[in-house]
């Protein structure tokens, strides 16, 4: 029988981060952001239970407006996470399994976007960060990891009320029969992020014992997956990607992958295809090309899901395989995707669980009959431990077997939160986690792999049940 249960309650509380140095992606540069904590309360089995997930707000990803600033930006995400919340509390004040707390809160919440003229990507922002604090509530009230959960179908999952094609099928006829106990990370090269030492000037240097240039993280970590990301500028794109190729062959004695992100900043594919094709005819690019495994959204959201992009697909036999991103918004964009010759979608926890569920099993069933079926883990600067590792155990639970992660690259380690989660996080997760020689909690990355062990056996990845209100400020969105 699928639990049921009752929401009895939101809480919201924020915390102020800075990044170790500036992280430059797309249109922005990330220096400060808020990172957000949503603690919900639960009534299920006769008993209160609550759930934690939390959200780094970061600038021009959910919306892409240059016209705006991010004081602009920070209170329409706000409200949305907010409206979000108080949508949940209507929906579970009945019992529902979470299926139907899911279908309801996703459907009211888009079709309020709509009537406001909210992005879909940031309306699914707030039905992200719900779902996730009460999918943490029920796998504790269940005593279960996630995995287990989900294969189990104890969400009361019906795949084919999303993708009429999935009907009959249950998560486990579609994903891997038990979760990944590794995963590769996907080390991103940001749009000014050094790539040796001799590219930090000297006042922008960091001594606080982790690596900051791109050949000291291979070093020190032992990378072998990369993720590129391109200004859309081809002159300066061209010479960047001529000297990654070298510090990263080198490096690597040739053994890595590659994935490109365009970050939007392609004006049309016809554009993207000349640049392309100028890669291609880098007799000093030919090696690295040979490893890139996927392009990631080179056109903007406006445009990237046009009929133009169907004309230029397929049109474009030897093209490199490509998937949506930032396009991939709301329920049906994947199939749309697809339909215009796209290879497949990103999975990020920040764009829904549920959804992100029924989209690798969609990928899965159409692998199953020859056709499109691409799915990467991807992630801006997730942070551990309360978004990082609920999002592993994603990504471990999906088989997706290297994934963008840079929290650790941008942060110093566990040292945004109080020293009693850092030892908390360490004692659960020591596989995951290391204590520095400096003292300070920070991530395990051992041959450029991180062990999930701990994190399959907890119950959203994280076995700590941590409270935010010791420290951060209570916040009513």
């Amino acid at each position: 029988m699928t639990p049921r249960f009752t929401v009895q309650g939101f809480e919201f509380f924020s915390h102020p981060t800075r990044t170790r140095f500036p992280f430059r992606y797309g249109i922005a540069s990330m220096t400060e952001v808020p990172h957000l904590f949503a603690r919900v309360r639960l009534q299920m089995d006769g008993r209160e239970v609550i759930g934690l997930a939390s959200e780094g707000l970061p600038p021009k990803w959910f919306t892409k407006n240059p016209a705006t600033t991010f004081e602009q930006d920070l209170p329409e995400m706000l409200a949305v996470i907010g409206h979000a919340a108080r949508l949940a509390v209507e929906i579970g004040a009945q019992p529902v399994t979470f299926f139907e707390f899911w279908r309801e809160l996703s459907r009211q919440q888009n079709l309020w976007a709509e009537t406001k003229s909210i992005a879909p990507l940031l309306a699914n922002l707030g039905v992200s960060l719900i779902e996730r604090a009460a999918l943490d509530a029920v796998c504790r009230a269940l005593a279960k990891p996630l995995a287990a959960v989900v294969r189990e179908n104890l969400l009361g999952l019906n795949l084919g009320e999303i993708y009429a094609e999935l009907s009959g099928g249950s998560p486990d006829n579609f994903l891997p029969g038990t979760p990944l106990a590794t995963i590769q990370i996907r080390h991103t090269v940001g749009l000014t992020d050094p790539i040796t030492a001799a590219d930090i000037p000297a006042n922008e240097l960091v001594s606080d014992g982790l690596p900051q240039d791109l050949e000291s993280c291979i070093r020190s970590y032992g990378l072998r997956a990369f993720k590129i990301k391109l200004s859309g500028k081809a002159d300066h794109d061209l010479a960047r990607l001529r000297a990654l190729s070298d510090v990263i062959s080198r490096e690597t004695a040739g053994d890595f992958l590659t994935t490109v992100d365009g970050n939007e900043n392609f004006k049309s594919f016809a554009e993207f295809r000349d640049f392309w094709a100028q890669l291609r005819g880098e007799p000093a690019l030919k090696e690295f090309l040979s490893k890139v495994a996927v392009v990631e959204q080179p056109v903007h959201r406006d445009h990237a899901l046009s009929e133009n992009a169907r004309e230029v697909l397929h049109a474009w036999p030897d093209r490199p395989l490509l998937i949506i991103d930032e396009s991939e918004a709301a329920l049906g964009d994947l199939p749309r995707a697809l339909s215009l010759g796209y290879d497949g979608t990103s999975h990020k926890n920040c764009k829904g669980i549920v959804k992100g569920l029924a989209n690798a099993c969609l990928l899965e069933h159409r692998r199953r009959h020859d056709r499109r079926g691409v799915l990467t883990g991807e992630d801006l600067a997730n942070l551990g431990p309360v978004a990082l590792l609920p999002d592993l155990a994603v990504m471990a639970l999906l088989g997706i077997a290297h994934a963008e992660r840079n929290g650790h690259h941008y942060f110093r380690g566990l040292t945004l939160w109080p020293d009693a989660w850092q030892q908390a996080t360490l004692a659960a997760h020591g596989d995951l986690y290391r204590k520095h020689e400096q003292g300070f909690v920070t991530l395990r990355i051992e041959d450029g792999l991180l062990d999930l062990t701990s994190v399959n056996q907890s119950p959203f990845g994280l076995q700590p049940l941590f409270d935010p209100e010791s420290f951060a400020a209570r916040l009513q969105p």
